[in-house]
């Protein structure tokens, strides 16, 4: 299906909106009707048509099915979500997206292996603070933005993936006790698909180059590689050959230094034992 509504001026979202509603009048039904044939609340489909919500990729599949338009929905949401993306993280998600290869080394839990429910803590700053009815929408769209992301590691050609996970990352807790162990049972699952490594580096490792970022380099199908270095909010893609060489070697010894896949898993099984009542 290629109809779609002109919007080359508006913003992803309310283009997003105006199809929603073009393919809802063109099926003859009104916002009751949907509600009742698809589930889902009327205020909240209202909100997605007026471009006031950003939703999950599944409740665009969903009504790409009801309405029979092919993709069209999700596509637009694809773009959509790239504008709760702040504008310095744009330029590596787009490579992130192409990514053949990508070695990760985080300081903490990294959004493509993040559950909803521990995003959502993270993105909305729960260090003893609370989500304000000031920011909710804005946390939402980015908890949406960032469990989107995570359909590359589910995809056809989904990219070769090695995550290094400082130990902290796997200690820090939540307060919310079952949001965390239901994280850590996430890095768990996820450790065991054919594309995903991970590792834990024990803090029994010593110092290292990487204490102070956290850095992931991605290989395109052909080209060099590039780095994103990320630090106190900071990010920075690094496409100098001889900087990015240098990072690479950095990363090789914290792999060196870093407990095997196997020995990995063991670690955050036992943490995850521990955390249970």
């Amino acid at each position: 299906m290629e109809n779609s509504v002109d919007g080359a001026d508006a913003s992803g979202r309310a283009v997003l909106g105006r199809t929603l509603r073009f393919l809802r009048e063109q099926a003859g039904k009104s916002l009751g009707q949907l509600a009742e044939d698809t589930g889902y609340d009327k205020s909240y489909l209202s909100r997605l048509e007026k471009g006031e919500r950003l939703s999950k990729r599944a409740v665009m599949e969903d009504l790409d099915s009801y309405y029979g338009s092919g993709g069209l929905l999700v596509r637009e949401w694809r773009e959509a979500r790239r504008e709760v993306i702040k504008d310095k993280y744009k330029a590596f998600m787009d490579l992130e997206a192409t990514a053949r290869v990508m070695w990760m080394f985080q300081l903490r839990v990294p959004g493509l292996l993040q559950t909803e429910e521990y995003a959502r803590v993270v993105l909305s700053g729960l260090s003893g603070a609370q989500t304000t009815a000031g920011n909710s929408e804005e946390v939402e769209e980015q908890v949406a933005a960032r469990m989107g992301r995570q359909e590359l590691l589910h995809r056809a050609s989904a990219p070769s993936v090695r995550v290094i996970l400082d130990e902290g990352a796997v200690r820090r807790p939540v307060p919310d006790a079952k949001v965390w162990a239901d994280q850590l049972s996430r890095l768990m699952d996820t450790a065991e698909l054919p594309n995903v490594a991970i590792q834990v580096l024990p803090y029994a490792a010593g110092v290292h180059d990487l204490m102070n970022s956290d850095l992931i380099l991605l290989w395109q199908r052909s080209g060099d590689p590039v780095a994103y270095v990320e630090g106190n909010g900071i990010g920075q893609l690094i496409d100098d050959p001889d900087r990015v060489l240098s990072y690479r070697l950095s990363y090789d010894l914290v792999r060196d230094a870093a407990l095997s896949p196997a020995e990995s898993t063991v670690f955050i099984k036992r943490l995850l034992e521990e955390c249970r009542p």
